[in-house]
């Protein structure tokens, strides 16, 4: 296994991993400020307001986009077992 080999499966592995946490986490980011405007705005201080629209946007997330995240995810274990196999002979 040469140095630029897992070069490439580590970049590989950040670029999926990115691609399958970034909705994720971009969507509760963005909620998770439209409620704090929204708290500084009517200055209500309850610190359970930001959790759960944040809990359903995400699952709604996952139902949405679950079974495209399960696949970039399969692909990618594929591709290092495959790797695995080449190079053990």
């Amino acid at each position: 296994m040469t140095e630029n080999m897992v070069m490439s499966i580590v970049k590989e592995a950040l670029y999926t991993s990115m691609l399958v946490g970034g909705p994720i986490l971009i969507l509760a980011l963005l909620v998770g400020l439209l409620v704090s405007i929204f708290q500084a705005t009517t200055q209500i201080q309850e610190q359970t307001l930001t959790f759960v629209p944040k809990l359903i946007v995400i699952a709604l997330t996952l139902v949405i986009g679950g079974n495209w995240m399960l696949q970039e995810i399969i692909k990618f274990t594929n591709k290092i077992m495959n790797m695995i196999a080449v190079i053990k002979g």
